[in-house]
């Protein structure tokens, strides 16, 4: 049954709309009240990754129907990242559950990939852990909220996508220990590579 709150297909792009053209005007008050300092304009987002897992394409020979294995069991991990589609920088977290303390944890390993002299913009969705009161939004961050209903917004969906149609399809794990270290070395082959960054997370609008 569809959500009978949800906005309708115009609301949601009159939204979109009005958003890329205001952040503009937002990011450069935020410049404006940090002078002397760099603006890094970042995304961030979470995916829930299991062994359940993703069916992707395949090459094989034509005519033929290639297997691929599909798990029915229910163990995964939350994978926090965020981005700088500029930059090509990443900060990543997994963890076995998502609630605001664990996005204050995120916020602490963000902080050590944050140059000194750079003041960041992040740029996420108004999902309830990023609105609660017990946020701790470290100081050379300031907060810029998605429209609802705007996944299309924010590039870090591109990462998810690619990181599951590269890494996360038609593959097995055998337990949770499993899911992280895979979950680990997509992130490392991925998001340690500022040029791949860069392409998947190129933000048109901004």
């Amino acid at each position: 049954m569809a959500d009978a709150s949800a906005p309708t297909r115009e609301r949601r792009s009159a939204g979109a709309g009005i958003f890329q053209k205001s952040v503009v005007k937002q990011i450069e008050t935020i410049k404006t009240k940090h002078a002397g300092k760099r603006i890094e304009v970042w995304y961030q987002d979470q995916a829930r990754f299991g062994q359940q897992g993703t069916i992707a394409r395949v090459w094989a020979p034509k005519g033929t129907r290639p297997r691929v294995v599909k798990q029915t069991r229910y163990d995964w991990v939350y994978v926090l990242g965020a981005a700088c589609p500029q930059t090509g920088k990443t900060a990543g977290l997994i963890s076995p559950y998502l609630n605001t303390d664990i996005v204050n944890v995120f916020f602490d390993q963000l902080v050590k990939e944050i140059d000194d002299h750079v003041h960041v913009v992040m740029i996420w969705d108004q999902a309830g852990f990023h609105t609660s009161g017990k946020l701790n939004v470290p100081d050379n961050v300031t907060l810029i909220p998605l429209p609802p209903y705007s996944p299309e917004l924010n590039p870090m969906e591109n990462l998810w996508h690619y990181l599951r149609s590269h890494h996360w399809s038609n593959r097995t794990h055998d337990d949770y220990d499993a899911l992280c270290n895979s979950a680990c070395d997509a992130w490392q082959t991925t998001c340690l590579d500022p040029d791949i960054i860069k392409s998947v997370c190129h933000v048109t609008y901004l």
